[in-house]
């Protein structure tokens, strides 16, 4: 019997969000709407430079396994999540902000020495996030902290696409991927971000292997993956690494495949303000409803509602009571 809906693993990051104007990008030298890697030195000169300008809008525990992993035992679900933080003031908090909310975890009292990961996290008027990641101690995620013993309590372990930018984290993915393999627990996956697919395509293939049971992704990230334009051919490319898939696409809503047919979801029109989080947001939904015995187009509709709200406010996560009120939402439709 299953102890755990899922067994996440990803990079914990403390997120610092910020409210930008384009034209700031230029100004300095960032791609807008990709996750980029930088080292510390540069993330604390840009912090330095959008604190002079910009008030600090939120911090938050963030990681996108780790938001998905909140949502998910938000809205009631069991979760464990494998990842590594650092013995630091900004460790300390990640741990609040992930021990106050029910999800089980590999890390102990007594932290390594070095730096936890953050996220600098750019919103602009058109309510897209761009941000900037210095990995921390994040970036030495290893087989050490993937716990086969809960692995094989639960229903699905699910691998964020932000790992395959380190060797050992992929060698974990890897790892993650053959327990449940050997002990029938399902495999799901997110691309978590453009830039994955476009500059690390070698590792997110090499996570894939030979395939998952259930991927997430975004229009844009299938397309790139893919390199498909026209978006049916795009998901047809999907079919051949994943046995079932949820395609974000926005405004446009979603595209479901169960293994045998499309669902295609619509979204719930709302005034976005911030979509970091939103695909974490979508996928924790969405699994939530799978490991309590919805069906895709159901767990679709809450997921597609659950993403709607989440973009709604400033930050990658919901309070509880939101969670709660989704599900209310969600159950009088």
């Amino acid at each position: 019997m299953s102890h755990y809906d899922v067994y996440g693993i990803g990079n914990a990051l403390v997120d610092k969000e910020f409210e930008v104007e384009d034209s700031f990008f230029a100004e300095a030298g960032i791609e807008k709407g990709f996750m980029t890697l930088i080292e510390e030195d540069r993330q604390q000169q840009l912090l330095d430079l959008l604190s002079s300008r910009y008030p600090l809008k939120k911090q938050a525990g963030g990681g996108s396994a780790a938001n998905t992993l909140y949502a998910l035992s938000q809205f009631g679900g069991k979760a464990f999540y494998s990842c590594k933080v650092a013995g630091d003031e900004p460790g300390d908090f990640y741990m609040a902000e992930l021990g106050n909310h029910n999800i089980e975890t590999n890390l102990l009292p007594q932290r390594e020495a070095g730096t936890t990961g953050r996220c600098v996290v750019m919103v602009t008027p058109d309510a897209e996030r761009t941000m900037l990641t210095h990995l921390g101690i994040s970036q030495y995620v290893s087989e050490q902290e993937v716990k086969a013993d809960a692995v094989k309590l639960a229903k699905y372990i699910y691998i964020e696409g932000y790992l395959v930018t380190s060797d050992s984290a992929r060698a974990a993915a890897r790892k993650l991927k053959q327990i449940a393999r050997d002990n029938n627990v399902k495999t799901a996956m997110t691309f978590s971000d453009p830039a994955m697919v476009e500059y690390f395509r070698d590792g997110v293939n090499e996570v894939l292997g030979d395939g998952v049971d259930l991927l997430f992704c975004n229009e844009q990230e299938a397309r790139i993956w893919s390199g498909e334009e026209d978006f049916e051919a795009a998901c047809n490319k999907l079919k051949t690494i994943a046995g079932q898939f949820a395609v974000t696409r926005g405004a446009r809503g979603a595209r479901l495949f169960d293994g045998s047919v499309y669902v295609d979801i619509a979204a719930h029109p709302v005034k976005a303000v911030d979509t970091n989080g939103a695909g974490d947001m979508f996928s924790g939904a969405f699994m939530y409803a799978i490991t309590q015995g919805m069906s895709f187009r159901q767990a679709g509709e809450l997921a597609s509602l659950a993403s709607a709200t989440v973009v709604s406010e400033f930050g990658p996560r919901l309070t509880p009571g939101a969670h709660a009120s989704v599900l209310q939402k969600f159950n009088t439709l």
